[in-house]
């Protein structure tokens, strides 16, 4: 890594009209063998989240990347014609205090399906 590149983890959320699931997760394990760097895929009928660390310079070339990702890849993965409805890029060290602090620790939380 270079001196002025550090490590971003991104979340791409895309979504639109619901698919089958099983075709959904036979296209994102497609895209998971094109893109070998991807940590984490959720899915549902209508929506999907990919999960990456990417290296760079800064948050606006790791974000531009990140935008073009789903459509890059439509066509090769056979990826549904989603669109892109949601990113964050957060750098390492923001990542690491979110995974350490939890302010709502005493909050009951009721999971609901993705």
């Amino acid at each position: 890594m270079s001196d002025d590149a550090r490590l971003w983890h991104v979340i791409v959320t895309v979504s639109g009209s619901p698919m089958e699931p099983l075709i959904v997760r036979a296209a994102l394990q497609r895209l998971s063998e094109e893109r070998p760097f991807l940590s984490r895929l959720r899915f549902s009928a209508d929506r999907a989240e990919i999960s990456y660390w990417d290296e760079g310079g800064s948050v606006v070339d790791v974000a531009s990347l990140a935008l073009r990702l789903w459509h890059e890849h439509r066509d090769t993965a056979r990826l549904p014609f989603w669109d892109v409805i949601g990113l964050e890029v957060i750098d390492q060290d923001v990542h690491a205090s979110r995974e350490q602090y939890d302010p709502m620790a005493d909050v009951v939380v009721v999971p609901h399906a993705f």
